[in-house]
């Protein structure tokens, strides 16, 4: 990976942010494309907010790239676009962690903080037969504890390094290296037989079902859209209008819909399809949405925090996966059967 080996403790910062709730293999190519976007600090806080989202699209947790802009600015206003050396100035930043302010400090600084991501937490439950839940705070205070203690005073950016790539290549999750593992001697999941146990997780995510009913209404060459606010989910991000309900709506209640009225008069909106349901899975929540296309002979006003967006510079707006999608998939011209 490109941020291996890495000194750099701005490139380290982005990498750690990215690869929070992401895969290597999909943050990957975000990473690159941010560097090549934006190669520093200076860069990143003068970008336009609405370029930085853009470049995020699709990642998802998009607090995380609202927090990447606000230290950005932060570090340019303050530091003066350099990266600050100490542990706790690190920590103080929006959006990084115990975690993040570690790996920075470690291995841009080689400072002696121990990295302990879900790799190391695998590694050492199993070697040490930890059998405390890794999600609870004992466990994670244990893991730490213990983290701390094995942390070598001399080169402990490598360390860190090496039990994460242990943990990732050999302790994996799933079929883990176990018959030509060097620490199987002394491994005490290996030896007793829990290495399918080790880790133990106390907590079992609780997912909650949302219904989106989107409306696409289209004038001409112009669609509304959106701007999310509040603390929900994908904050800052653009969306058609939304009508969210316990249920997807069915045709007859499309139909019947009044709260649309104060947009057009009645009458003069034709409702010329209905999408398939579209699903999105987030770690907390299951958003089902249908889009439905909506056009009109009126020209759309700026209303109620929606502003008529020209389809031609659709690119320069940041969606929602579901939403980015089912553009890409269907355009906005649709033609779909009821």
């Amino acid at each position: 990976m490109p941020w291996k080996g890495e000194k750099d403790p701005y490139k380290i910062w982005l990498s750690e942010i990215i690869l929070q709730q992401t895969r290597v293999e999909q943050g990957l190519k975000y990473y690159e494309d941010f560097i090549k976007s934006f190669p520093d600090i200076n860069s990143l806080a003068k970008a336009p907010s609405k370029h930085v989202y853009k470049k995020w699209e699709g990642l998802g947790y998009y607090s995380r790239c609202k927090n990447l802009i606000t230290t950005a600015k932060r570090l340019n206003n303050e530091y003066k676009g350099i990266f600050p050396d100490k542990y706790e100035e690190i920590l103080s930043l929006r959006g990084v962690g115990a975690y993040t302010a570690a790996a920075i400090a470690s291995f841009a600084f080689d400072q002696p903080y121990p990295v302990v991501d879900g790799n190391v937490k695998r590694a050492l439950a199993r070697f040490f037969g930890i059998e405390t839940p890794v999600d609870t705070t004992s466990g994670n205070k244990q893991i730490y504890q213990l983290a701390t203690k094995l942390l070598p005073a001399k080169h402990p950016g490598t360390f860190n390094q090496a039990i994460m790539d242990f943990g990732a290549t050999v302790c994996k999750p799933s079929n883990p290296g176990c018959p030509t593992c060097p620490l199987r001697k002394k491994c005490i999941a290996f030896l007793q037989g829990k290495t399918s146990i080790l880790p133990i997780k106390s907590k079992k995510i609780k997912v909650r079902n949302r219904y989106f009913n989107y409306f696409v209404i289209q004038s001409g060459d112009q669609i509304l859209l959106k701007k999310r606010s509040g603390k929900d989910i994908w904050e800052n991000l653009y969306e058609p209008l939304l009508a969210e309900s316990k249920k997807l709506f069915k045709p007859s209640d499309i139909r019947q819909l009044r709260q649309l009225q104060k947009y057009f008069d009645a009458g003069d909106m034709e409702i010329t399809g209905i999408s398939s349901p579209s699903i999105q899975k987030l770690t907390h929540q299951k958003i089902s949405a249908q889009f439905i296309n909506i056009s009109t002979r009126k020209k759309i006003q700026q209303l109620s925090g929606c502003k008529p967006v020209s389809i031609a510079r659709l690119n320069d707006y940041a969606f929602p996966k579901i939403v980015s999608n089912f553009l890409k998939d269907n355009g906005i011209s649709l033609n779909l059967n009821f």
